[in-house]
């Protein structure tokens, strides 16, 4: 990236220059708009670049940048040159510290989920944060469905699946997934929750669908594809966030108060929504709740990190892992 030091000036750059060989792999963030825009061209400017990235920033961002990885993925570097065309301002989309990354995020709800009693959490199970993430990619999609089927999610009324896409956090609960269709109290149905709009949550129908479908499969399981596909996905209403960086703490809340209100039996067509809407919690309420987690968990984040790396160390599966996306 010989001579890019001035991102305000219009210098005509190739497009392999301005994002090196990962530009397939943002797919769907602002950077996939800014390479296919200019599909066929061999320019682009700084100012375009920035119009482009105003414009879709919110509703795609980039989620390779924003992505929790750990540091053994090295900046490319030139003699004399900018180590990655990464470490320009005017590209970037994510501070560290702002946005919630999935070490902390493993660190809150583990110890969300030991504030319940066995009792309660016998009906829930909840996945790795970034285990949908890992889905998604296809070198890594049977490692995933074989740490699913370890937890046995079919004998659970609730599954929580945190979704982490395009730098964006929401949650997907799986209910009575191993329930009758025909049942009104063990009818298997999805939860969608997410606390920006914007983001057009339903744009994540297709992979979670195709994640389910999977999930069915690889547990050998007997009902037909068709069915399978029919199961209902529901967005409710939820409070939504009031900036770019509270969505991570949004999904640790609806876990935290689902869990308490949640029904002894779920049913679509008599109770839903029950108390998933709009005025559920206020912002104060998860201010209080996010601070307490802040208080409480430091030293317990330092003593899980340290067991996970032991873990490697020794070989054996983690939940987080760090992948090139």
């Amino acid at each position: 990236m010989g001579g890019i030091t001035n991102p305000t000036s219009d210098l005509n750059l190739t497009l392999c220059d301005l994002f090196g060989d990962r530009i397939s792999k943002h797919r769907t963030c602002w950077l996939h708009i800014v390479a296919n825009h200019y599909h066929g061209k061999n320019y682009i400017t700084w100012k375009e670049v920035e119009k482009i990235k105003k414009k879709y920033r919110r509703t795609a961002p980039c989620f390779n940048l924003a992505h929790p990885r750990s540091g053994r993925w090295p900046l490319r570097e030139r003699s004399g040159e900018s180590s990655s065309w990464m470490d320009n301002p005017a590209l970037t989309t994510h501070k560290e510290g702002n946005k919630l990354d999935t070490d902390t995020f493993e660190c809150y709800i583990e110890h969300i989920w030991k504030n319940f009693s066995e009792d309660k959490r016998m009906a829930f199970a909840y996945l790795d944060s970034l285990w949908f993430s890992l889905y998604r990619e296809s070198s890594t999609r049977p490692k995933v469905l074989t740490w699913i089927k370890q937890k046995s999610i079919f004998s659970k009324k609730y599954v929580f699946v945190p979704v982490v896409c395009w730098g964006h956090w929401s949650l997907l609960i799986l209910v009575n997934l191993g329930g009758d269709p025909d049942s009104e109290s063990r009818r298997p149905c999805m939860l969608l929750l997410d606390s920006l709009e914007n983001a057009e949550p339903k744009r994540l129908e297709p992979e979670i669908r195709k994640f389910v479908v999977d999930i069915y499969k690889a547990e050998g399981r007997t009902e037909d594809k068709k069915v399978i596909s029919q199961i209902p996905l529901i967005i409710p209403k939820v409070p939504q966030q009031r900036d770019d960086e509270e969505c991570g703490f949004y999904v640790l809340y609806f876990i935290n108060l689902f869990m308490q209100a949640a029904p002894e039996n779920f049913s679509l067509s008599d109770g839903y929504p029950y108390f998933m809407s709009q005025d559920w919690f206020k912002p104060e309420d998860l201010d209080s709740f996010r601070g307490n987690l802040e208080k409480e968990i430091p030293r317990k984040k330092v003593e899980i990190r340290a067991t996970r790396m032991s873990r490697r160390k020794s070989g054996r599966k983690i939940g987080v892992i760090s992948v090139d996306d």
